[in-house]
């Protein structure tokens, strides 16, 4: 499977389909696994590009921290070995951050969709304890399936504890162990937006559980203030994996918005 290097660090990606390119970019912690529910939705009329985030999966784990802008060379990195000119950036919590910061700072993203993200700074409202909360040893079944409690309503959890068993399976295969998930949480903590968000006027899709705990529905909101080409939707009952919790309506949400701008008919 391809590997690219930057700055001695091995980064892993996998690409499949054709058509424009749309490339995905996990939230803190968590591997590949998260886009199983929007992966199979867009593969086939687009190109789609997932990697692992250095600290996750099959990614080297280089020493923390890590920062927003570094991922987003990272980012930079795996698009231009794969030879992507433009592309469809969708990012969740962290992975958020990262697309935006991309779109910030290289002229290669055609349109945004940001899943439960935020652009920082100490404004935002962004509590530590729902967000440490997310990690558990990749070892351990039990914790791995606790942990999923701050990121996903109750509603769902109770509905769906199959998808529980699942995601906890998925998790110990690909999640980021302690030290590099630390180390993803300081580029996590420590993001602020370099610059105002109007000067980023790619047209951006903002998506967001109206029950998020981790990444609360007021950093939407701030987005969607901020950008100039902006649209908001936000779920109420759903947490901070949107994405999961109403996949067919994330997945309609995102095929029409990409088919809006985007050069593909669906």
């Amino acid at each position: 499977m391809p590997t690219i290097e930057r700055e001695g660090v091995e980064l892993y990606y996998e690409a499949d389909g054709d058509g424009e390119a749309v490339a995905f970019v996990e939230d803190l912690g968590y591997g590949a696994w998260l886009w199983g529910w929007q992966y199979d939705a867009l593969a086939g009329p687009f190109e789609t590009v997932t990697w692992d985030l250095r600290g996750t999966g099959r990614s080297d784990a280089p020493e923390g921290p890590y920062t927003v802008p570094q991922l987003a060379a990272d980012l930079e990195t795996v698009l231009s070995e794969h030879d992507v000119r433009t592309v469809h950036l969708v990012g969740s919590g962290l992975g958020g951050m990262v697309a935006l910061e991309h779109a910030r700072r290289h002229g290669r993203a055609k349109t945004l969709t940001l899943l439960g993200a935020s652009a920082g700074g100490p404004d935002a409202d962004l509590p530590a304890d729902p967000r440490k909360a997310m990690f558990a040893p990749p070892d351990d079944q039990a914790a791995l399936r606790a942990s999923l409690e701050p990121v996903l309503s109750a509603d769902f959890r109770e509905a769906h504890p199959e998808a529980l068993d699942r995601i906890a399976a998925w998790r110990a295969e690909d999640d980021a162990e302690r030290d590099a998930w630390d180390a993803q949480e300081e580029a996590f903590a420590s993001y602020e937006c370099d610059g105002p968000l109007y000067e980023i006027t790619l047209p951006t899709l903002v998506i967001h559980g109206g029950e998020d705990r981790v990444v609360p529905p007021s950093n939407a909101e701030a987005l969607a203030e901020g950008l100039p080409n902006a649209e908001l939707e936000i779920a109420p009952d759903a947490g901070h994996l949107v994405g999961i919790e109403y996949s067919a309506a994330v997945n309609d949400r995102l095929l029409g918005f990409l088919e809006e701008h985007g050069d593909v008919e669906l």
